[in-house]
């Protein structure tokens, strides 16, 4: 099953299912010491670039409490989840009638992971409330992520943080918290987590089959800044090769520049190629706003707001050419016309 259909990119473990979490000892020793206070917040925001191991820190604290129920009693540390445990074994193939993970659900008829966590979703939690009312468990929602809420499910979500039930937890997860509803935000607890450093993110990367080489010629351990999401797609995606050829792109003239220019729309619109063309927007979105930067920081105001008004635009441009199913290739053409001019 692609990325496309099942939102695991290839190489990847479900965090419900990863035994491993590097480089955030210090957000798990929060976690687990506020929960053995037994003053834990009943909504916590863990916030942090993509790819850093949100998700899997959540369903690690998920298992920490599902095992030990009560607090007082609970270890000082959280463990690895044990996965022939009933909780871990329910927990990994989503049959926990304690958990429930809310995130963008598959289209029936596409058989592609929607844009959205719909309002569908989130009346979800509704049920799950009620159906575990009984139980004295805790009961926990993962929120993965919140970014994808649509307006009315934030809505719907809202007023389950405003009011939550006895003994319920809510992570909820967020790659930019600055988009959330102020009002959501207000609601949580904020726990930030930082990219991997170069120790954590080898380890990361051997638990998952990929050996970093130690002088890194391909540059992976740069590129993915502190991000395993980002290291799978620059190795299983192309995504190195797709960043060589931007920088071809940028360094060329003329024909040249033309014919680079389509050998780089090709391998972007060619068919199940969403990761890669997302991970191309996110790549070319980051490069005007280091554009824009840099000129601030050489006293260039023009250049400035000049790199900083187009990534707005190109990134308009390119998401209504998603939302409504536009000739992709033109697209990029256009976009990388006017970036190279």
């Amino acid at each position: 099953m692609s990325a496309e259909q099942s939102g695991l990119l290839d190489g990847a473990l479900a965090p419900a299912q990863n035994p491993k979490l590097f480089g955030h000892e210090a957000a798990e020793a929060f976690l687990a010491q506020s929960y053995r206070s037994g003053k834990i917040h009943h909504a916590i925001l863990i916030e942090g670039p993509e790819g850093i191991g949100k998700a899997t820190l959540a369903f690690r604290f998920a298992h920490h409490v599902l095992t030990h129920s009560d607090p007082a009693t609970a270890p000082e540390h959280i463990a690895d989840p044990d996965p022939v445990s009933s909780v871990g074994r329910q927990i990994a193939s989503g049959a926990s009638h304690n958990l429930l993970h809310l995130t963008r659900p598959v289209d029936e008829k596409t058989g592609k992971v929607k844009q959205a966590i719909t309002v569908d979703e989130v009346r979800r939690a509704g049920h799950f409330f009620a159906q575990t009312s009984g139980t004295g468990n805790w009961r926990i929602v993962i929120i993965d992520p919140a970014d994808d809420l649509n307006r009315n499910a934030a809505n719907a979500i809202l007023k389950a943080l405003e009011e939550p039930p006895k003994r319920a937890l809510f992570l909820v997860l967020s790659h930019a918290p600055g988009k959330l509803l102020p009002t959501i935000r207000s609601r949580c607890l904020p726990l930030k987590l930082s990219p991997l450093d170069g120790t954590a993110m080898g380890k990361a990367l051997r638990n998952l089959g990929l050996e970093p080489v130690g002088d890194d010629p391909d540059g992976i351990l740069q590129l993915s800044k502190g991000s395993v999401a980002q290291a799978l797609k620059l190795v299983n995606y192309g995504g190195a090769d797709i960043i060589a050829a931007f920088r071809a792109v940028l360094s060329a003239e003329g024909a040249d520049a033309r014919r680079e220019m389509h050998r780089l729309a090709d391998a972007l619109s060619a068919r199940d190629t969403d990761v890669i063309f997302n991970f191309f927007k996110d790549h070319l979105g980051e490069y005007l706003i280091d554009r824009a930067r840099q000129a601030a920081a050489a006293g260039d105001l023009f250049g400035a707001d000049h790199f900083a008004r187009l990534s707005v635009s190109i990134g308009e441009r390119m998401a209504v050419s998603t939302a409504y199913n536009l000739d992709r290739k033109q697209t990029l053409l256009e976009v990388l016309g006017e970036v190279a001019r």
